[in-house]
């Protein structure tokens, strides 16, 4: 519906190359006739600030794809890595939780950066671990290798007390580790003010707490440009960031 009401384009203008429909015509369908097995993408940051809109539009695009390539290709995907925005208020870590939307869909693996970002460089040097988690999750889910491809995530938080305890879904077993002192972590009452929260392994639980907060109700990890991170699994890969209630 969007692509309807963009006005016609100049012809007299080159525009450069993001202009609706030339990247795809220009990079995209020439590829249709190769019999290629997967599709690896490495999110730029131009619609940092279009989050909401990032949620419908990258899981539309990758199923676009699938249907003009006639096949359910893998689509391997990398989060934005940090960098300090100037003047960011949260829309870095936003496109991160809409980015990860993606996973809903059949065949498709996120690689998460919280560990390779340079908060002073928006092209970070650490090119070589997104490489090899790329190929970590091609290994596991396209040739069935038997490896680990990525780090644990939190999928549930419940209440007991003034603690939050998280459920996390573990990956082949890779277990659950918290480094850096347990960082990363905030909790938040009624009134949705967040605070630095502690966090710490008991018993195969991850328990989270803050003194600020005595009734939480929201729990969130590694939320802003330039994250403290401490969620990792037992071969070193990072846990997804997460905002929950």
């Amino acid at each position: 519906a969007a692509m309807k009401q963009l006005p016609a384009w100049p012809r007299s203008s080159n525009g450069g190359p993001n202009r609706p429909s030339v990247l795809w015509n220009g990079m995209i369908e020439p590829l249709l006739p190769f019999p290629f097995t997967g599709c690896i993408w490495y999110q730029g940051e131009s619609n940092r600030n279009k989050a909401q809109q990032y949620r419908e539009l990258f899981p539309a695009m990758i199923r676009d794809w699938r249907r003009v390539f006639a096949r359910d290709v893998p689509f391997f995907f990398v989060q934005i890595a940090p960098y300090g925005y100037s003047n960011d208020r949260g829309e870095a870590a936003e496109l991160r939780d809409a980015q990860a939307v993606a996973l809903d869909l059949a065949n498709t693996g996120m690689v998460v950066t919280l560990d390779c970002g340079n908060a002073s460089d928006i092209h970070p040097r650490a090119k070589q671990p997104v490489g090899a988690r790329l190929a970590l999750l091609a290994r596991k889910h396209h040739y069935g290798d038997d490896v680990v491809s990525c780090g644990p995530r939190v999928v549930a938080a419940t209440r007991d007390g003034a603690r939050v305890i998280l459920r996390i879904e573990e990956h082949g077993g890779s277990g659950v580790e918290l480094v850096h002192g347990g960082v990363g972590f905030e909790l938040a009452g009624s009134d949705g003010v967040y605070h630095k929260a502690e966090a710490r392994l008991e018993k195969g639980q991850l328990q989270v707490s803050a003194s600020a907060v005595t009734e939480p109700r929201h729990v969130r990890y590694a939320w802003s440009a330039v994250p403290e991170w401490s969620l990792i699994n037992h071969v070193g890969l990072p846990g997804q960031p997460f905002r929950l209630e």
